[in-house]
């Protein structure tokens, strides 16, 4: 059987380490800021973690660039003379444009290798939910699935990846175009902490307002409660943008909430660059396999 080549991107908030573990591969998207073009790294190459959370507290606009579909062209080539399948999977098309540019790139090269397998993978998903479904197609793999059968899961289950989080201030996501226009109403009451969702086109939605940071973590634990439902044990993914204490005072929470999670893995990671960007320091965000997402916002 072939090789499988499992592609990501910037979003996916997978480190070094975890890629190399999972043999995951992942092309940069672009920050911008200052007239200065830097590649998203994720292993923080080109600005520390620290540093880049700091320019934004002072005011440093950071904008975002996708995978162009030369990039993917490139890269999925290289794979295909290689003799390998290739499965790419991306962030949120309700977030970036990137997984289009995979489309484009697989539809052109079909007509030059016909008997290739590429598939695309819109994940619905970003940061450790992106990260997740990556790693369990890295997991399948080892454990000799087809290319299609890992594809034929990863469609099935894409919806069961929940995404809680909050964040410190939601202009960031407004002025980035990250949230529903609905939703960015609630960043502008003093002290009001938004609860965000993806909902199940992918978009960010914040679905309910609470008051102070606390009470915002408590709300993410009761909701991962409601929505837990982790049969197979799957890690669980927690993500932020420069407040570990947050971070691990929110493991520690839901453990205490449910023992059983104790014996589950967790990863916690800094929030990567472009998804950092959009959202802002501050922010705190868990990943789960739980109850089907069912709700979409009809905001725009």
């Amino acid at each position: 059987m072939k090789k499988i080549t499992i592609i990501t991107d910037s979003c996916s908030d997978l480190n070094n380490e975890l890629r190399n573990k999972y043999d995951i591969e992942y092309l940069e998207m672009r920050v911008l800021y200052d007239d200065k073009d830097i590649p998203a790294s994720l292993d923080w190459e080109y600005m520390p973690a620290k540093e880049f959370y700091d320019a934004m507290r002072n005011g440093t606009r950071f904008k975002t660039a996708q995978v162009n579909m030369e990039v993917y062209l490139e890269k999925f080539e290289e794979e295909i003379k290689k003799d390998n399948d290739v499965l790419s999977i991306s962030c949120s098309s309700a977030l970036s444009s990137s997984y289009y540019g995979s489309i484009r790139a697989c539809e052109e090269l079909k007509e030059k290798y016909p008997d290739a397998k590429i598939y695309c993978v819109d994940s619905r998903n970003s940061s450790l939910g992106l990260g997740l479904m990556c790693i369990d197609a890295s997991i399948m793999r080892s454990e000799g699935k087809t290319i299609e059968e890992i594809v034929e899961y990863l469609e099935k289950h894409k919806q069961e990846v929940n995404q809680i989080a909050t964040v410190e201030d939601l202009n960031y996501l407004k002025r980035a175009g990250r949230v529903t226009a609905a939703s960015a109403v609630f960043g502008s009451i003093l002290k009001i902490k938004p609860i965000i969702i993806s909902d199940t086109l992918g978009q960010n939605v914040a679905i309910k307002k609470v008051r102070g940071r606390l009470t915002s973590l408590k709300t993410i634990v009761e909701m991962f409660v409601e929505n837990y439902t982790n049969e197979d044990k799957k890690m669980i993914g927690i993500s932020h943008a420069d407040c570990l204490d947050d971070a691990l005072e929110l493991k520690n929470m839901i453990i205490e909430a449910v023992p059983a999670a104790k014996d589950i893995e967790f990863l916690i990671e800094y929030i990567g660059p472009i998804v950092g960007a959009s959202v802002g320091p501050g922010t705190v965000s868990v990943y789960f396999y739980g109850k089907e997402v069912t709700f979409c916002s009809t905001e725009k």
